[in-house]
């Protein structure tokens, strides 16, 4: 599997990951590499990390299966997801809350994860998360089939992302 992951978006959405980033980008940057890496390690999925901006003069560390991109103007890293997402396709998951970068992975066939289940699989804390949905967006989709009780296809998709993460 093939993890895209919003760089800054996971660093602002997590209170430790924003406390190290208080002390500049490359910290910031650095500090979620370091809560990645040991996943990359264990897993034979590979994880990209796209920032904006230009890398640091210090390499960083890539233990695993570790990429880091940084996109180039006048390009955004939500450019570079997206990108990644449509060449990736199904069997990828995308990491981020930003809701254009996770619709354009959704209609690529990626799955979508959250920022805080992902963090919390990384630190494999507690059960696995339930997908997030909106229980008002389906209102007036009409008369829905199936078992009302079974998650979707979607929430579905995001909980066996997220056990691969944890691992066994």
């Amino acid at each position: 599997m093939r993890w895209l992951i919003d760089g800054y978006n996971v660093i602002r959405r997590d209170p430790d990951l924003r406390a190290a980033e208080a002390a500049g980008l490359e910290a910031g940057r650095a500090a979620l590499l370091r809560a990645i890496a040991p996943v990359a390690v264990r897993l034979d999925d590979r994880f990209t990390v796209v920032f904006d901006g230009a890398p640091s003069r210090q390499s960083p560390p890539a233990p695993g299966r570790l990429e880091v991109i940084f996109s180039r103007p006048p390009e955004s890293a939500d450019d570079v997801l997206r990108r990644l997402a449509r060449q990736a396709g199904a069997g990828s998951a995308v990491v981020s809350d930003d809701r254009a970068v996770a619709d354009a992975a959704r209609r690529a066939g990626c799955t979508v994860v959250g920022v805080a289940p992902f963090l919390s699989a990384l630190t494999a804390g507690g059960p696995p998360a339930e997908a997030e949905g909106d229980e008002d967006d389906d209102r007036d989709a009409g008369p829905r089939r199936g078992n009302p009780r079974r998650p979707s296809r979607e929430a579905r998709a995001t909980t066996r992302a997220l056990r691969r993460l944890r691992g066994p």
